[in-house]
């Protein structure tokens, strides 16, 4: 891959994440994209999808964002909980893409553990729908099931996987065992015990054993969402032992050599703080990181002219300081004694300045943009620096920000080429 750097980049000294043989390689069946929100994810989970199609891979992308552009940008008038193949895709693969639909997900494990009567109490019982429709956690839960179902298709040689927008790194990797643990922890199987003693035996069990239990949840939960719990778990009894191990399952499947972790993160403090956190916990959960794609870095092709010169030169320029010089030296040509241009030298009729020419005004304000855009560079050098600083062994791909919103394949191709590294560097065009 040919190195994206900016003026000055330790990234010369920093490991390339290397796209293409990622994509490439058949052993690498799940990419998962992980980061703060709003630093791209969504994009860059397209963005490969439609690079490892057009070389040759069958993938699919799952995504959890909300937003719709996914979809326009891919042509689909409209992603859902079924994947649905991409038209356009140019080369020998496959592209499809689909929206989790985190309650219609869970609605298909119910309906797949559960005969038909079961499965429509369930379905009905208000505690179910609420967990269903927001319960914490529960977003990321159904993320790694759908995942996990994919996997179990076998139809997909590649799945790109955008995780949910948490607010901390910890939420995608403990959601899933969170809301696994609590469907089969022994809240869930104390409430369950009457249900499952039956007839007199738990009639007692339920008047005598849990009778303050019950009258303190009543309380702090209200009688009938309490009654409504116990419903729902008398109903589920016999799939609480499979969301535990479908989680424990899908975890072991997240840890293994065929599934790479693809940390986002655009050259910011904050999200480049979070992309930290996400590669010491990734190491701490082991598992298999493949770098770090920092998107939208900002570049310049007059890098060595600084911002400081920039400015100065821009001062001067307002100030009357820099004349035209080819007056000047059509002064200096002329008879001895003559005066100089008057245009140069002559203030203005109406103030005692010299009225600067039009050109030097356009000039000194293009200086200071580029001033402005040097102090971003500068700004993202310093951030970029820190993280690598931190964690010089995280190999790094980098992401040019374009003109525009992605709106369409040839944008999220163009992402692609420079995920690669294909394209001319950073602000050089």
């Amino acid at each position: 891959m040919k190195p994206s750097m900016t003026h000055g980049s330790t990234l010369r000294d920093t490991p390339l994440l290397e796209i293409d043989p990622l994509l490439d390689d058949p052993g690498i069946r799940i990419i998962v994209c992980c980061g703060a929100g709003g630093v791209g994810k969504t994009t860059t989970a397209a963005a490969l999808g439609v690079r490892a199609a057009e070389r040759g891979r069958r993938a699919v992308v799952l995504t959890i964002d909300p937003a719709r552009r996914l979809a326009q940008s891919m042509g689909i008038d409209l992603l859902d909980n079924t994947p649905r193949r991409v038209e356009g895709i140019e080369g020998g693969g496959e592209l499809h893409a689909m929206m989790l639909d985190m309650k219609r997900t869970f609605d298909e494990i119910v309906e797949a553990h559960a005969d038909p009567s079961r499965s429509r109490a369930i379905l009905e019982n208000p505690f179910y729908q609420s967990l269903s429709a927001g319960f914490a956690g529960t977003q990321e839960y159904m993320a790694m099931e759908k995942l996990g179902q994919l996997r179990a298709r076998d139809e997909w040689d590649l799945i790109i996987v955008d995780t949910p927008p948490s607010r901390s790194a910890l939420d995608f990797l403990d959601a899933p065992k969170r809301l696994g643990s609590f469907l089969d922890g022994k809240f869930i199987r104390l409430l369950m015990a009457p249900a499952k003693m039956g007839g007199r035996a738990g009639m007692k069990f339920l008047n005598v054993g849990m009778s303050m239990m019950t009258g303190t949840l009543g309380k702090l939960l209200g009688g009938q969402l309490l009654r409504d719990v116990q419903t729902f778990v008398a109903a589920m009894d016999t799939m609480f032992g499979g969301f535990r191990t479908r989680a424990d399952a899908t975890y072991r499947l997240l840890q293994a050599p065929g599934t790479a972790f693809l940390v986002v993160a655009a050259p910011e403090r904050d999200a480049l703080r979070e992309a930290a956190y996400f590669v010491e916990r990734l190491a701490a959960e082991e598992m298999p990181l493949a770098g770090l794609v920092l998107n939208r870095v900002h570049g310049s092709g007059a890098a060595r002219l600084s911002a400081e010169r920039a400015l100065a030169a821009a001062e001067n320029l307002d100030e009357g300081r820099i004349v035209d010089q080819e007056a000047g030296k059509a002064a200096e040509r002329g008879t001895t004694g003559s005066s100089p241009t008057p245009s140069a030298v002559e203030p203005d009729s109406e103030s005692d300045q010299p009225s600067a020419p039009p050109t030097s005004q356009l000039t000194a304000g293009l200086l200071r943009l580029h001033a402005e855009r040097m102090q971003v560079l500068s700004r993202e050098q310093r951030m970029r620096d820190r993280f690598t600083a931190l964690h010089p062994e995280v190999a790094v791909a980098e992401v040019a920000a374009l003109p525009g919103d992605v709106h369409d394949l040839t944008g999220l191709r163009a992402i692609g080429h420079r995920l690669a590294g294909d394209t001319p560097a950073a602000g050089s065009v």
